[in-house]
């Protein structure tokens, strides 16, 4: 059993690239809850936000791992996430104007993540939206995004492109600005609206890929954080992910900043 939930495991990735954290969520009056929290607080993150809602138990998911390929399948049951809503986003409105990048996921509904678009737009704050698990959202929310990740799966649900550079371009149809698709081993595909640009993933032996995917998200919003141009933070969470995989767990596989040798 690992400590896991997208939200919860971005947020480890982006505070072991570096970045000071405060995580916005809810969990539920149990044992995994509070198993959550402390591990939150342990990786050095604010979890002021992270209210506990008695009503509704804790997010659990069920992960299978295939023993070839090592893909993995998941299975996310409904829980103290659906309680996150706008009210709770504006409530934070303070968090969002002290940040410099805000990073979400779809495991909360489309009500707050309508929200969090809505302020970073009005704060003038880089949005970087992980829409997993995929689904189609209202076009405002792909407008005021600075960033959409997707893997390849996920560019194919929400266009209905097999062709990933097609999917990229309805992206960017959609109003997205800059667009990113993680391909796996392969590596990433990514655009800032006028070419599709590649950025090859490091060779290694992959033991676990769950989490994969967070990692990367929580070390490009780090990037953006910085300052980097979306080529370099690119490349920079390709390689942190590419670490990720190496071992087993979701937040105890995340990489640290001084694993990242050619960053010091």
């Amino acid at each position: 059993m690992f400590g896991g939930g997208k939200g919860a495991n971005q947020a480890v990735a982006a505070a072991r690239a570096g970045g000071f954290v405060t995580f916005l969520g809810a969990y539920g009056p149990d044992t995994f809850g509070a198993e959550a929290r402390d591990r939150l607080v342990k990786e050095g993150i604010n979890v002021d936000r992270f209210q506990c809602v008695q009503s509704l138990p804790s997010g659990i998911a069920l992960i299978l791992v295939d023993g070839v390929t090592r893909e993995n399948l998941i299975a996310v049951a409904k829980s103290a996430n659906e309680a996150v809503d706008s009210a709770m986003v504006s409530a934070a409105r303070s968090v969002f104007e002290s940040a410099a990048v805000v990073i979400s996921q779809l495991e909360i509904r489309d009500g707050a993540i309508e929200a969090v678009a809505r302020l970073c737009h009005e704060l003038g704050k880089p949005f970087v939206l992980n829409p997993a698990p995929s689904r189609t959202l209202p076009k405002p929310i792909y407008e005021n995004l600075h960033v959409i990740v997707v893997n390849e799966h996920e560019a194919r649900d929400i266009t209905g492109q097999e062709d990933i550079p097609e999917a990229i371009r309805r992206l960017h149809g959609l109003g997205c600005k800059n667009v990113v698709v993680t391909l796996g081993a392969s590596g990433v595909m990514f655009s800032e609206g006028r070419t599709v640009e590649f950025v090859a993933a490091p060779k290694v032996e992959a033991v676990d890929t769950t989490g994969a995917g967070d990692c990367f998200v929580g070390w490009l919003g780090v990037g953006v954080a910085e300052g980097l141009s979306l080529h370099a933070a690119t490349e920079r969470a390709c390689r942190a992910a590419s670490i990720k995989v190496t071992r087993p767990g979701a937040q105890d596989g995340m990489p640290y900043r001084r694993e990242m040798v050619s960053d010091g």
